[in-house]
C-alpha cells in the first residue's frame, strides 16, 4: 500500500483514471464534473444527501480530481484554464493523448491536439461540444456499484437506466476532426472544414454523422458557407488502395453506401446552444433556403430521392439534453414535422414505398409460382390420364395391369427375359403357367431348369416329342407306352396314331363314346400306302425300231 501511495499520492485507482484517459481522449478538454458524469454516472446519484449542489458536486468527482492529481504528477494531463463558471479545464498532454490512444484502441495519429489553451477565453464552445456529446451519449449508471447504497440511491439510478438508450460509448465519438477538401488527412489545405464533432455508431442506427455545435453567435450565411465546405470535401475523390477512385470520407470511415436507401451522403447534425444573441428560430429558416441546393432531393412516386445531397438536421441542445436522441427534437430540412434522430436520418416514405414494391413483387412471384404449379398439375393430371388410356387390360379377366405388370410385360431391355404370357395380369399369367400343356409340333420356349430324363428307347429314336406329353382331355401325362406310339415315325410302313394328343385312357374312351353315339360305327384306321406294280413301260417306236 505504501509503494501505491508513493507512485499515486492521491490514492486514484486504474479505473478512474482509466475514465479520465478515455474521456480526455476523445473530448480533448473537459470539467471534472463532465468526466464523472460520462465515466462512473453512478456516482452522481450516490451523494444526493450532500446539503448543498455545490458539496454534493464536490463529493461525486472526489475520485476523478485524485485520478487527474496523480496524472498530473505523471505527465498525462494538464489544466488548461477555467470555464466562465469557473470549473477547472483539464486536457492529456502528448504523452496522454498516446496513451489514451491504447484506451480508446485508436491510432496515436487520429488523437489530434493537446488542445491546450482552450480555457483562455472560457473554453464556451468545447463545453458545449461537451454537453452535446453528454446529451446524445446518456451515460448509464452501473447498479452493481451501487449494490450497498441506500433504496432511494438505487431507485433514483434504476429511473436513469430504465430511461430511453443514448446512441455509441464515449469512444464513438471524436472531436476537431478536419475534413480536407484539399491536403491530406494529417496536413489539411484550404478550403476544408473541421468537424465538431464525428459520431460512428453502427449498432446504434448511425454508421457515420457529422455534428456542429453553434452557439448563437454565427449567422445564416457563415453556416451555409460552412455547410458548402462541407459538401466541398463530400465530393472530394481520391485514389483508394485498389487503384479505384473511391470518396475521401470512405478511405477513413466504414459506411454503407446507402444508409436509408439513398447512395446519399453522411448527414451533418446542426445543434444549436442558445447562449448568444442570434436566434436560431430565425437563422434555420433563412439557412435552409441558402442551403437547398445542398439538402432537396428529387421528387419520385410517393417519396423524395436524396442521391448526391447532404441530410441537414437541426435541435436545439436544451431540448436535445432533456428527451435524448430517441425524442421528436429533430428538425430535417425540407420536412414540416419534428422526428427522433433516426427517423430524421432515414427516408421513411421511400422505405415505405419500397417495402410495398417488395411485397408487390413477391405477390406477383407467388401468383406466379402458383400459376405454374396449377399449369404444372394440370399438365400431370392430362399425361396421367392419356397414360390411363393407355393402360392394356388382361385379355382373361379384362382387369387393368398394375404399373409393375404394364412395365415388365413390355420390357424390352437387353438382357431382359421376355414375358410369357404379355397379355395377361399377373393373377391370369399364375393360372395359365400352372396349367400350361405341351402340344404336338410346338414346344415351351422357355423349358424348367430341371427336365425329365428321356427314357431309354428314345435315345436312339427321332423324337416328334422330345418332352413326355399330357391329354390334353384329363391332363393326365403319358405313359412311356402311349408317349413311344404316339411318336411314331421314320420311313416306311409305320401307322400313325388317329389322337396323338389324348393319353390311352382317353382315347379308348373317344371309341367309346362314339360306340355309344353312332351304334355300328367302326373305327377306321389311318390308310396305309400300299406298293403298287409298276408296269412295263413300252417303249418308242422308233426305239423299238433299233432294237429289231
Amino acid at each position: 500500500m505504501a509503494g501505491k501511495r508513493k507512485n499515486n499520492p492521491a490514492g486514484s485507482t486504474n479505473s478512474y483514471r482509466g475514465d479520465v484517459l478515455r474521456v480526455l481522449g476523445a473530448l480533448k478538454v473537459a470539467t471534472t464534473d463532465q468526466i464523472q458524469r460520462i465515466g462512473a454516472p453512478h456516482l452522481t446519484f450516490r451523494h444526493a444527501d450532500k446539503p448543498t449542489p455545490s458539496k454534493q458536486k464536490q463529493a461525486r468527482t472526489a475520485s476523478h480530481t485524485g485520478a487527474l492529481s496523480d496524472m498530473r504528477k505523471h505527465g498525462l494531463s494538464e489544466n488548461g484554464g477555467a470555464t466562465e463558471t469557473g470549473d477547472a479545464l483539464r486536457n492529456l498532454t502528448l504523452k496522454g493523448l498516446e496513451a489514451a490512444s491504447y484506451e480508446l484502441n485508436r491510432p496515436v495519429t487520429e488523437m489530434g491536439s493537446t488542445a491546450r489553451g482552450a480555457g483562455s477565453s472560457g473554453a464556451s464552445h468545447p463545453m458545449a461540444v461537451n454537453e452535446t456529446v453528454i446529451a446524445l451519449l446518456r451515460p448509464k449508471p452501473n447498479m452493481a456499484r451501487l449494490a450497498d447504497d441506500p433504496a432511494e440511491v438505487r431507485e433514483a439510478a434504476q429511473a436513469a437506466v430504465d430511461g430511453p438508450d443514448g446512441i455509441g460509448t464515449i469512444a464513438s465519438y471524436w472531436t476537431e476532426v478536419p475534413l480536407p477538401a484539399t491536403g491530406t488527412w494529417n496536413t489539411p489545405g484550404k478550403g476544408g472544414a473541421q468537424a465538431d464533432l464525428v459520431l460512428t455508431a453502427p449498432q446504434d442506427g448511425v454508421p457515420l454523422l457529422f455534428i456542429e455545435v453553434d452557439n448563437c453567435h454565427e449567422t445564416a450565411e457563415e453556416l451555409a458557407a460552412k455547410l458548402e465546405k462541407y459538401a466541398r470535401f463530400l465530393r472530394r475523390k481520391v485514389k483508394d488502395t485498389d487503384g479505384r477512385e473511391r470518396p475521401m470520407w470512405r478511405t477513413r470511415w466504414s459506411a454503407p453506401a446507402t444508409v436509408s436507401g439513398d447512395a446519399t451522403y453522411p448527414p451533418v447534425l446542426l445543434v444549436f446552444n442558445r447562449i448568444g444573441e442570434r436566434n436560431p428560430n430565425r437563422t434555420i429558416p433563412r439557412l435552409m433556403e441558402l442551403t437547398r441546393h445542398l439538402w432537396q432531393g428529387q421528387r419520385r412516386k410517393g417519396f423524395h430521392d436524396y442521391d448526391g445531397c447532404i441530410p441537414i438536421i437541426a435541435t436545439g441542445l436544451k431540448n436535445l439534453s432533456q428527451h435524448g436522441p430517441t425524442g421528436p427534437v429533430f428538425l430535417r430540412f425540407g420536412r414540416d414535422h419534428m422526428e427522433p434522430l433516426r427517423e430524421a436520418l432515414g427516408n421513411p416514405h421511400r422505405e415505405a414505398a419500397e417495402a410495398r414494391a417488395r411485397e408487390e413483387t413477391a405477390r406477383a412471384q407467388r401468383e406466379y409460382q402458383a400459376k405454374v404449379q396449377r399449369a404444372a398439375q394440370e399438365q400431370a393430371a392430362k399425361q396421367a390420364a392419356e397414360r390411363e388410356a393407355r393402360r392394356p387390360a388382361c385379355a382373361g379377366c379384362g382387369a387393368k395391369f398394375t404399373d409393375e405388370r404394364w412395365k415388365a410385360a413390355q420390357a424390352t431391355d437387353w438382357g431382359t427375359p421376355k414375358d410369357s404370357h404379355p397379355h395377361l395380369c399377373d393373377a391370369c399369367k399364375a393360372v395359365a403357367v400352372t396349367s400350361a400343356v405341351p402340344t404336338p409340333g410346338r414346344q415351351k420356349e422357355h423349358q424348367d431348369e430341371h427336365q425329365e430324363p428321356l427314357p431309354e428307347w428314345a435315345h436312339d429314336e427321332f423324337m416328334r416329342f422330345p418332352r413326355r406329353p399330357r391329354c390334353t382331355e384329363c391332363k393326365a401325362a403319358f405313359t412311356d407306352e402311349r408317349w413311344k406310339a404316339v411318336n411314331r415315325t421314320g420311313w416306311g410302313p409305320v401307322p400313325l396314331e388317329a389322337r396323338p394328343t389324348l393319353c390311352g385312357d382317353c382315347d379308348q374312351q373317344y371309341d367309346t363314346d362314339i360306340e355309344q353315339a353312332w351304334p355300328g360305327a367302326t373305327r377306321q384306321e389311318p390308310e396305309q400306302d400300299q406298293e403298287q406294280p409298276v408296269p412295263k413301260q413300252k417303249a418308242p417306236g422308233w426305239l423299238s425300231r433299233l432294237r429289231g
